[in-house]
């Protein structure tokens, strides 16, 4: 299919230019294309990709997963801690003075049941890796190789980082918590890429501004008072009030919000009582809300109070409601310039037409928590494209899109994803950290 990258051959990948070669601008010779990871990278990062989709874990619970990224990161001749902020794990890769470059992937899956028929899907009951983030975590353990076999080409420091609890919004605020960059340095940039249903071979870049939704979810209690289902008039039905409050939350974005401005409220979860001729005495609402200005999401939040305390009064339940902030994160700003710089390494890596526009978009992230401008630590950000060639070709002739992130049939194409993963984000950190001849001068 046309843009869409040649696959690794059946017996692997034939080697390209020189691993880990400097990549400072679009002119400079790449540290390998899609096709030319060479075989001693690549097939331990495919294998560690297989086995992590095989036994995915969920937020909190990456036990398993921390250690065998950590034992790869290791045998790339990284200095590891395990253990922050939870299962985090830190790979210190130290090549002498100069810029430091932090390249984060994720470690845990989602309570996704799959149904993708390979032959290393998921062995864990209902948990699935249907975001990417294994594939995210072999990427940078192959990044890291090529930049360790390159380190002559290049000075400074590379951490890697995988976090815990990303779809949770928690891992990256108990890292930073845990001393992440008192330990271990503070970085000039922190890098991060996430699979995407574009074809494989392919990365796409925002066209400057956020690039995802900030996010709030919420927690709400709705309190009744249960009784017999024969007899209404006796009790206070927390499933009405929950079945109202739910309707008119809707109205949030549809009358309280401008057209032009992007917001989104969705209830995700809705939970009262156990049997139908029982009034439970409470119904509990999970809800979130994606906007892409903090101010935003301040009203959107305080719209959802406002209407659920309404909904209450007018029920005349007998306690106010009680509401949790489960997790909040900022919209996702990457460094312009330095996003743009990258953008360019990567035309330089691919060809132009594999580097395409990703529009805003409301799904969330709590990367953001990584940068800072005021103490000059720039975020870069991509999609990396994972639906390979046939399925692509099949999606648009079914006139119907192909698998999404968190769907129970995702699956990236590996043989073509990997590699391109690798390779984008080798040159996007080589971008940051100078040459040797360089930090000589």
């Amino acid at each position: 299919m046309t843009g869409t990258a040649r696959g690794v051959p059946e017996n692997g990948p034939q080697a390209g230019p020189r691993a880990g070669q400097q990549a400072a601008s679009p002119a400079a010779a790449p540290p390998a294309g899609p096709q030319g990871v060479p075989l001693g990278i690549l097939r331990p990062a495919v294998e560690l990709y297989v086995d992590l989709h095989a036994h995915p874990e969920l937020s909190g619970a990456e036990v398993r997963t921390a250690g065998r990224f950590a034992a790869a990161l290791e045998r790339h001749g990284a200095a590891v801690t395990r253990g922050v902020g939870g299962h985090g794990v830190v790979g210190v890769l130290a090549n002498g003075p100069g810029p430091v470059v932090l390249l984060r992937a994720e470690l845990d899956a989602l309570p996704v049941t799959e149904r993708t028929g390979l032959p290393y899907a998921s062995t864990a009951a209902g948990v699935m890796h249907a975001c990417g983030h294994d594939l995210h975590l072999a990427a940078a353990s192959g990044a890291l190789a090529l930049l360790a076999r390159s380190r002559e080409s290049w000075r400074g420091t590379v951490l890697v980082v995988g976090q815990p609890a990303e779809e949770t919004l928690e891992g990256a605020r108990a890292m930073l918590a845990d001393g992440l960059y008192e330990r271990f340095g503070t970085p000039d940039a922190v890098l991060a890429q996430h699979a995407a249903p574009l074809p494989a071979g392919t990365v796409a870049h925002g066209r400057g501004g956020p690039l995802m939704a900030g996010s709030a979810a919420l927690d709400v209690v709705i309190h009744g008072r249960g009784g017999h289902a024969g007899a209404p008039q006796l009790a206070v039905d927390p499933v009405l009030t929950a079945a109202a409050t739910v309707l008119r939350l809707q109205s949030v974005v549809a009358r309280e919000t401008a057209p032009s401005e992007q917001v989104v409220l969705t209830v995700g979860s809705l939970h009262a009582g156990e049997r139908g001729n029982v009034i439970p005495d409470r119904a509990e609402l999970s809800l979130s809300v994606r906007a892409f200005s903090d101010a935003a999401l301040d009203r959107v939040t305080a719209a959802v109070e406002r209407i659920v305390r309404a909904e209450c009064a007018a029920s005349g339940c007998p306690d106010e409601p009680e509401f949790t902030l489960a997790s909040r994160s900022p919209a996702l700003l990457p460094d312009p310039d330095t996003a743009a710089a990258v953008r360019r390494v990567h035309e330089g890596l691919f060809g132009p037409h594999r580097v395409t526009d990703w529009p805003p978009a409301t799904a969330t992230e709590d990367f953001p928590r990584y940068g800072a401008a005021d103490a000059g630590i720039r975020t870069v950000y991509w999609m990396l494209g994972v639906t390979g060639a046939r399925q692509w070709r099949a999606a648009r002739e079914g006139a119907v899109p192909p698998p999404a992130n968190h769907a129970p049939d995702f699956a990236p194409d590996v043989r073509t994803a990997l590699p391109a993963g690798i390779t984008a984000m080798a040159g996007a950190a080589l971008h940051i950290l100078p040459a040797a001849e360089e930090e000589a001068r």
